[in-house]
């Protein structure tokens, strides 16, 4: 990681579920975390390791789903820290609810605008940032076993659809960022069932659980690959688990 130390890392969705935004902080980078709370982002400073790591969080407020949210939070980013170097496309919902459920489209909606669209909205303004200032960046995408098989859950309605769409989406990506003659690196990090926020509790209650923290380890060891290795697709799944 020491070729990342002072660079900048945005992590969406930095307030609840894997983040990594503390990880990146202690790693040495200056880490922009986009919440819709930014309260619980900046209550993150309190786990940092010194006075001068916790000056390197910052939290702005910023709704994946809107367009002129990210837009704003990227021209932040660009006029205080001069530009972004790393992403962790980390935001995702998994609503209680289920394809078949009346009057839910709203619902549904908002799975595929911050799962599927916010992330290729934010990598897209990443990504412009990096080759706007010839930076071989990284973009990460927290993707999900459920983006390679469906599991036999109820009430997974439209999360598998959109985690699938990331798996496409990370192919794509490094397709188009080679094809911009960039060396800009995109990775897909998929966890098995992880005991975040996110997950439904009848589904913790009878599977074995990753740790927050592991996935984040897994942040840290793709984006400190050797400038010539990229991390394409990392699975990692507790022990144990049975789909």
């Amino acid at each position: 990681m020491d070729r990342w130390t002072g660079k900048v890392a945005v992590v969406t969705g930095a307030s609840s579920g894997i983040g990594a935004a503390k990880s990146l902080a202690n790693a040495g980078m200056v880490v922009v975390g986009l919440a819709r709370r930014v309260e619980r982002v900046e209550a993150l400073r309190d786990d940092l390791e010194d006075d001068e790591t916790r000056k390197r969080l910052h939290a702005v407020k910023c709704d994946v789903s809107k367009e002129e949210d990210i837009l704003e939070a990227f021209r932040w980013v660009e006029e205080n820290l001069g530009g972004v170097d790393v992403l962790i496309n980390n935001a995702g919902v998994l609503p209680e609810t289920t394809l078949v459920t009346p009057g839910n489209t709203e619902v549904l909606r908002q799975v595929m605008d911050i799962n599927v669209m916010g992330l290729v909205l934010c990598s897209r303004e990443a990504f412009q940032s990096m080759k706007k200032r010839s930076v071989d960046g990284h973009v990460v995408h927290i993707n999900s076993i459920s983006g390679h098989v469906v599991p036999n859950f109820a009430k997974l309605n439209m999360y598998s659809a959109s985690k699938f769409a990331v798996t496409a989406l990370t192919e794509t990506m490094r397709r188009e960022f080679a094809a911009e003659g960039t060396k800009i690196k995109v990775t897909s990090i998929s966890p098995g069932a992880t005991g975040t926020d996110i997950l439904p509790p009848e589904v913790k209650e009878v599977m074995p659980l990753l740790e927050a923290e592991d996935i984040a380890e897994a942040v840290l060891y793709a984006v400190g690959t050797p400038a010539h290795v990229q991390v394409h697709e990392l699975t990692i799944k507790p022990i144990g688990e049975f789909y």
